[in-house]
């Protein structure tokens, strides 16, 4: 496969720094933990398609000391014994934001309750924002066909 774009956000420098930005935003706020945001970005990335993404969220949690047994079930994580309460409700809103077309209620108040259960506003409004922002990234690297492992040096080499 190749990319149907090289850096495709150097044609649009602006947008790439205000999406930068945004994600920088949520990073930098410790009221959601870091792991839970890579987890919120990995599953996203899964269901969206986006090698890209979840080559460099996979990369990006192990470097931050998650575990390659939770990270193999993220995909699973309702079948699979390894989440917690919080990363659970994490994952069920990430799911149901990401897609949004497929049920006439896309965000189920269970799924909005259970959130609001475990986060408080600041930490679920994070968690929103950082679902929004994965899911834009997703959206260009895939129509981009941007590949995994690309953003990582020597990456293009070994593909």
């Amino acid at each position: 496969m190749q990319p149907r774009m090289t850096k495709p956000y150097s044609h649009v420098p602006d947008s790439y720094r205000a999406l930068s930005e945004l994600e920088r935003s949520t990073r930098d706020d410790t009221a959601l933990t870091h792991r839970v945001q890579e987890l919120v970005r990995l599953r996203a990335s899964q269901i969206n398609g986006c090698g890209f993404c979840v080559d460099m969220h996979s990369h990006d949690a192990l470097a931050a000391g998650e575990s390659t047994e939770r990270l193999l079930a993220v995909a699973a994580w309702r079948e699979a014994p390894y989440f917690t309460r919080e990363e659970r409700a994490a994952l069920a809103l990430t799911e149901s934001m990401t897609r949004l077309a497929d049920r006439p209620d896309p965000v189920p108040d269970q799924v909005w309750d259970d959130a609001a259960a475990v986060f408080d506003e600041r930490a679920l409004a994070l968690l929103v924002t950082t679902i929004a922002t994965i899911n834009a990234w997703n959206r260009i690297n895939v129509a981009t066909r941007q590949l995994a492992g690309s953003h990582r040096r020597g990456a293009a080499t070994a593909v």
